[in-house]
């Protein structure tokens, strides 16, 4: 099936198409063109590198306060807008992530990556004594352990949080539920009600501690603000590396030489990182709304128009990446946008990175080169271009030595229950 420009923001393309061929037709036509949809909101599409960078550093002619995705329930939007990070501006912006950046101490930032190299460890061991897996699954447990640990959720709640959060956020999962997925979103609200009359009476180092403890304008926040930002981390934060891992392992079955350069340190993990992030892409598109006339690579855009900014598109620019659809893990340097630079720079970035060097490394070290087991089902989604499911066959590359349970190690001992 052969698909148009009209059809960028159709589901069915990132699940059963050839997206990458679409992006190139159109960037080649001009890196900004409006998209004008029969049943939706009309809006411009940036699929140009440096376009995109011009939106992305720009918060004050293009605004997230109207949402950052396209077909945003609108009264979801209205009811965040300026409270939520992500659909902030500034200057409040910078005072509600001021508050939960004081959460990532140095102390903080060396409990997370034990937990990361834990949880790893032990989901691997797991997934070897299978020795047939799904690697969607495998790569959730990851975000979940180190969002929670984040947020300061015990260790015994982990496995809650993250049934609850693959099912309340399983952006185009085939066949999901719209009820069950709102019952147990209500349930992760419950559970944060919980979480923070907790953190009142006991004080963690974590978001949470901050959120409660955190003032904008000089007031404190209310409650729903910190569910909101709390909503915020869990759903964004489960997204970026559970995908990029899986793509980044399916586009390396299909690049062995990469994987060996990988595997035998030819290539450093801090340049082979982001170019899985470049290549993977995991969120799709952000929003914006411009608020004044404006123009960008000559096309005029009008105040109150809706802009997203295709981030998989840019980063498969030609003006700016050499052979910019094959996967080099040596790229360098590598301005990619797959965790939207700006004012927006997403607060987990350096986390999403950590992850997938500690998850890389891992695989490298312990597991042979993975195999196809099964075909690669792809999201029906538009927002997240990942994997619904993925199974592969892990032979271990050494004789392995248990790693220890990470829910119950000295990553988080002395928690309160």
């Amino acid at each position: 099936m052969t698909y148009g420009p009209r059809d960028l923001a159709d589901p069915r393309l990132y699940r059963d198409g050839e997206p990458e061929r679409l992006w190139a037709r159109m960037r080649a036509a001009g890196p900004v063109q409006w998209i004008d949809r029969r049943d939706r909101e009309p809006f411009w599409a940036v699929l140009g590198h440096a376009a995109a960078v011009a939106v992305l550093r720009d918060p004050a002619r293009f605004s997230s306060a109207g949402g950052m995705r396209l077909d945003d329930n609108p009264a979801a939007v209205r009811s965040s807008a300026n409270r939520m990070l992500i659909v902030t501006d500034p200057p409040r912006h910078a005072q509600l992530r001021r508050v939960m950046n004081a959460a990532f101490t140095p102390r903080m930032v060396a409990r997370l990556r034990d937990t990361m190299r834990a949880t790893v460890r032990f989901v691997l061991d797991e997934a070897l004594e299978r020795e047939t897996c799904d690697l969607v699954r495998v790569a959730a447990r990851l975000p979940v352990s180190v969002i929670c640990d984040l947020l300061g959720v015990p260790p015994k709640d982990w496995d809650f949080m993250l049934d609850r959060t693959m099912t309340a956020f399983g952006h185009g999962n085939r066949g999901a539920d719209p009820a069950a997925m709102a019952q147990a979103h209500t349930d992760i609200l419950f559970y944060y009600a919980e979480l923070v009359e907790r953190r009142r009476r006991e004080p963690g180092e974590d978001v949470v501690t901050a959120l409660v403890n955190g003032r904008v304008d000089g007031e404190p926040l209310t409650d729903e603000e910190i569910y909101l930002n709390c909503d915020g981390l869990v759903s964004g934060g489960n997204e970026t590396s559970r995908h990029a891992t899986v793509g980044g392992v399916r586009a390396l079955m299909a690049h062995p030489d990469e994987w060996a350069r990988m595997a035998g340190g030819a290539v450093p993990m801090d340049t082979a990182v982001p170019e899985i992030l470049r290549f993977t892409s995991p969120a799709m598109h952000v929003a914006r709304v411009a608020t004044t006339d404006l123009e960008i690579e000559g096309i005029r855009i009008r105040a109150g128009q809706r802009v997203a900014v295709w981030l998989a598109a840019a980063n498969r620019d030609p003006r700016t990446f050499d052979r910019p659809d094959v996967l080099d893990a040596g790229r360098s340097p590598n301005r990619h946008l797959a965790l939207a630079p700006g004012e927006h720079y997403c607060l987990g970035a350096a986390l999403a990175e950590m992850e997938l060097t500690v998850m890389f490394e891992e695989l490298c070290d312990r597991v042979r080169l993975p195999e196809p087991a099964g075909p690669a089902v792809r999201l029906h989604s538009n927002l997240i271009w990942g994997y619904e499911s993925m199974p592969v066959r892990l032979r271990a590359r050494r004789a392995r030595v248990a790693a220890p349970a990470p829910l119950s190690g000295p990553a988080r001992a002395g928690e309160p229950g």
